[in-house]
């Protein structure tokens, strides 16, 4: 059973798919997606995959590319740092629903969201975490996320705002290139770029009409999405008007029709709650009673003692979609003209509409009489004939009849940027540009199907209290829950979030004079932001109960609400020098450096560097390395956020007492927490105004090599140090229960036991500055581009290794607890492993030919869980996802069609204890199983 508007969006979803998988289908051979003039993208593959290119993504043409990234106009391309860039056609050669989607398959990155199921904290965001450095779980707070570099807004759209962008408000089918600079760029950049920064280049120049319709189903029938985007373009005079826009719609898969999400692994040691219920009832019997199935609960007969295997009932607890729905839409619009012969200008207008949900298993009740809960003799549907009251009068029921808990955001994006460029010659030629831009993202947050327990406790208290408050209706907790019993009990919260950003910016670059190696050139700039941010939650959800004790109003998650905003203002140089050229044993060396200051309204200044050097012996062997400083402030989420109940997925190491573990002392032997709550764990969040910024440092060291004598082949290794000083975050609630287990030290303070029962009532999970996050691994690249003689061939192999990644985390009694990640997954949605790595295929035929077909694989490598579980024994296996493409060009048509398939060989996510119930960590792999899609493309 779901709500209404649950209801109202599964149908809309589902109506825009049918429209849209019809509009592909009897549009197939005629019109469709942007697609580039087939002799160009033949004539551009060699190019796409040209020496010292390393790739990144879903085509995975791995392609190296040797930039800083940087203000400098003109500046060699081959610098100092490395940066994975992806063309059109490598956004071609996948089948990309975001741009998370792309950038998500990088080896470099870490765990982030995407997947929009019931046990993660995505609620249909898409972030990117660069080197697994996100302060919190899939956060993308450290990597800095450029448009046609400039910022862009932060997300909304979950139980508050976020400190970091959602990719999925960016359009993916107007993106033209992507760049993925891993390397620090906080002097360059500024504030958040500490693991990297990723540049997203929208389509500029373009006159005509292209279009994209894209369909596709996995092998199991569900997760059908479609998307379509429209591209137009038109001369006007001295300018250009380009208009855009897009649809995605997603339909969901259910944990229920895959076999390793159907069950949690993790086996109940008693009777679950069910629809039957389950029911302490002193005085009446010593046993935990259940309703015999099959009866209406309208007679004591009805009832025996509860008992496994008879009583087992999958609860769900896992929620019911493993990926929920999804539909956004959205236009872009933009005017370029000249203005003059030497200045340009831009206005750009952008909307997206986003509409998410996620669908849980009906509310598992849980109360006792301690808390409030009462039922007299003479209660409507107390069969029993006895008043019950006292912490052990215990009632728990599965509320199937008041129908599935759901979740549903609706978010709205905009935002408007204006800029001029141009040139001026001052003693000598100076570039410059200026740039305003403001943008606001805004959501709602409806959590429908929640109890009331106000009304529970009145429904199931005196008949004369009952009588006395309107619409009371008397609940009947032992059989049949009617209509009108859930209409009184139901509570459905409605909360409301969101974020703006405004700010200007102003960059000038030129030569400045020249050296024997060649020009120095120079940049600088000023820059101010503003952000803010706010959360208001549902009133009654945050009200102070009044018949009821030790419970909040209703059962949704209760926060404080926040409201935040800081201003920064920003000046920095940067310089190229190149130092000596065309010598013995030195074709070329380069430095470059750059300085940046920033000021913040809560902190105040601070300044950061960068340095780096590139020297190349010959024109084939590039060696570089580079020094860089990393700054990032307090979020406004960090800082103001108010304080919020939730459930935490872990598991408890002193079930059935913690087997002699110090920390476990005192938990009896019966213990278990799939008693309570169904194995999630209470907690509580919040910000902490106390914080301080955080510092980084990245030391990287590394040589590509281009050979002239194979030519189109390269080869490059890159080694990376992080470390980060005063790092804010937070500990997992995993990390929290598994120190205060081993230790019985400091980490014990941070949660609350039942000392009769072992029941955890409460974690505390506090933002704070770590003492520090050190981080070294090893970047690789192999790539070769050769003509067959059949067709243009390009291979490539990427991947990264994570050497270290260890947390230094600070304990009340004054002592420093190392926290090592590198190589395991023994938290909840936290998959670290030591490689990573990409392999791709990819042949096209020459200028004359329409066929193009391509090959990629995708690794992901072992980790260790759990150690000694029952579910893999404390090892996830490494795994080989594997995609497949053939398109087809008909160029009497400017049409390509492509089919694909994903996944070929229906590669399932390795079984995880330690996140169990959904037994599979959601954000690091996929479990749609083998995807199937078609893809029309069409130029005019």
């Amino acid at each position: 059973m779901t709500t209404a508007v649950g209801s109202r969006f599964r149908k809309a979803a589902g109506t825009s798919l049918l429209m849209s998988t019809g509009l592909l289908m009897s549009t197939s051979l005629l019109a469709l997606a942007a697609w580039s003039n087939p002799a160009q993208a033949q004539q551009a593959a060699p190019q796409a995959s040209a020496p010292g290119s390393a790739q990144a993504s879903a085509i995975d043409d791995l392609q190296e590319i040797v930039v800083t990234g940087t203000h400098i106009k003109g500046q060699d391309a081959q610098s100092v740092g490395n940066i994975q860039s992806l063309s059109i056609e490598d956004i071609q050669a996948a089948a990309p629903l975001s741009v998370g989607d792309l950038l998500q398959a990088l080896p470099s990155v870490g765990v982030s969201l995407n997947s929009n199921g019931t046990q993660g904290t995505s609620f249909g965001v898409s972030s990117i975490n660069l080197r697994y450095l996100g302060s919190a779980e899939g956060s993308g707070n450290r990597t800095l996320v450029l448009v046609d570099g400039h910022r862009w807004v932060n997300a909304v759209g979950g139980r508050g705002f976020r400190d970091f962008v959602d990719l999925n408000t960016i359009p993916v089918g107007l993106v033209d290139t992507m760049e993925v600079l891993k390397d620090g760029a906080s002097a360059i950049y500024g504030a958040d770029a500490i693991a990297g920064v990723v540049n997203i280049h929208l389509v500029r120049d373009f006159e005509g009409v292209r279009a994209n319709v894209q369909s596709g189903i996995s092998s199991n029938g569900d997760g059908r999405s479609v998307s379509a985007d429209m591209t137009a373009g038109v001369k006007l005079g001295r300018g250009t008007l380009l208009f855009s826009a897009d649809l995605v719609d997603i339909l969901p898969i259910y944990t229920q029709d895959r076999d390793l999400t159907r069950v949690a692994l993790t086996a109940p040691t008693s009777p679950p709650i069910s629809p039957r219920g389950l029911y302490n009832l002193p005085g009446v019997s010593s046993s935990t009673l259940t309703r015999i199935a099959g009866t209406d609960g309208t007679s004591t007969s009805n009832f025996r003692a509860a008992a496994l295997p008879g009583d087992y009932f999958n609860t769900l607890v896992q929620g019911r979609d493993a990926t929920g729905p999804s539909t956004r839409y959205g236009t872009f619009l933009r005017y370029t003209t000249d203005i003059t012969d030497s200045v340009s200008g831009h206005v750009e207008f952008l909307y997206n509409h986003r509409r998410s949900a996620q669908l849980y298993s009906p509310f598992l009740l849980d109360v006792n009489g301690g808390q409030g809960i009462t039922m007299p003799a003479n209660q409507a549907y107390n069969i029993f004939g006895k008043a019950f009251t006292g912490s052990s009068f215990r009632l728990r029921r599965y509320l199937d009849d008041v129908g599935d808990r759901q979740n549903v955001q609706e978010v709205n994006t905009w935002r408007a940027d204006a800029g001029l460029e141009g040139k001026v010659d001052l003693w000598g030629t100076w570039n410059w540009d200026a740039f305003v831009s403001y943008s606001r993202n805004e959501a709602t947050f409806d959590s429908a199907n929640n109890v009331d327990y106000d009304h529970l406790a009145l429904a199931l208290g005196s008949p004369t209290r009952c009588a006395a408050v309107a619409g009371c209706v008397p609940l009947n907790i032992f059989g049949k829950i009617t209509p009108q019993m859930a209409n009184w009990i139901r509570y459905n919260a409605h909360d409301e979030d969101g974020v703006s950003q405004t700010s200007a910016e102003f960059n000038v670059s030129r030569s400045l004079f020249s050296l024997p190696a060649g020009d120095v050139m120079a940049a600088a700039g000023a820059s101010y932001r503003r952000e803010y941010g706010y959360d208001t939650p549902d009133a009654v959800v945050n009200a102070t109960p009044v018949y009821v004790t030790g419970l909040t109003r209703t059962s949704a998650a209760t926060r404080n609400p926040t409201s935040g905003s800081y201003d920064t203002k920003e000046a920095y140089a940067e310089f190229d020098i190149p130092v000596l050229r065309d010598l013995p044993a030195i074709y070329k060396l380069d430095v470059d450096g750059a300085l940046r200051y920033s000021n913040y309204s809560t902190y105040g200044g601070n300044t950061t560097k960068k340095a780096g050097i590139a020297y190349r012996p010959v024109a084939d062997l590039l060696f570089r390395g580079s020094y860089s400083e990393g700054f990032r402030a307090p979020s406004i989420l960090e800082l103001d956020q108010g304080g919020r109940n939730t459930s935490f997925q872990a598991v408890d190491p002193c079930n059935g007492g913690g087997k002699g573990l110090a920390g476990c002392a005192g938990v009896p032997t019966s213990y278990s927490q799939y008693n309570y709550g169904n194995g999630l764990i209470n907690g509580s969040t919040g910000g902490n105004p106390n914080l301080k910024p955080e510092t980084s440092r990245t030391d990287s060291v590394g040589l590509s090599y281009t050979p002239a004598w194979i030519r189109g082949a390269s080869a490059t290794v890159d080694y990376f140090a992080i470390e980060v000083d005063d790092a804010i975050s937070s500990q997992t609630a995993q990390q929290i229960l598994t120190s205060c287990a081993n230790t019985g030290g400091s980490s014990c303070s941070l949660l609350q036991r039942d000392p009769a029962t072992g029941q955890v009532l409460n974690v505390l999970q506090a933002v704070s500055n770590f003492s520090k996050i050190k981080e070294k691994g090893v970047d690789i690249s192999l790539g070769y581009t050769f003509d067959s003689g059949f067709g243009i061939v390009t291979t490539g192999v990427n991947a990264s290794r994570l050497l270290q990644f260890d947390n230094y985390i600070p304990q009340p009694d004054g002592s420093i607890l190392r926290q090592e990640l590198a190589g395991h997954s023994d938290q909840p949605r936290a998959t670290y492993p030591y490689w990573k790595g990409q392999a791709s295929l990819r042949w096209s035929q020459d200028d004359e030919g329409p066929w193009s077909a391509g090959w990629k694989a995708r690794y992901i490598g072992t980790s260790r869980d759990i150690p000694n579980n029952a579910v893999n024994g404390g090892r996830i296996p490494a795994i080989v996802y594997q995609d497949i493409q053939l398109g087809y060009n008909f160029k009497e048509l400017d049409t390509r069609v492509t089919l694909g398939v994903d996944n070929v060989f229906n590669v399932q996510p390795p079984a995880s204890a330690a996140n169990n119930p959904i037994n599979f960590d959601m954000y690091t792999y996929d479990v749609r199983g083998t995807y199937m899609y078609m893809r029309l493309q069409f130029r005019m």
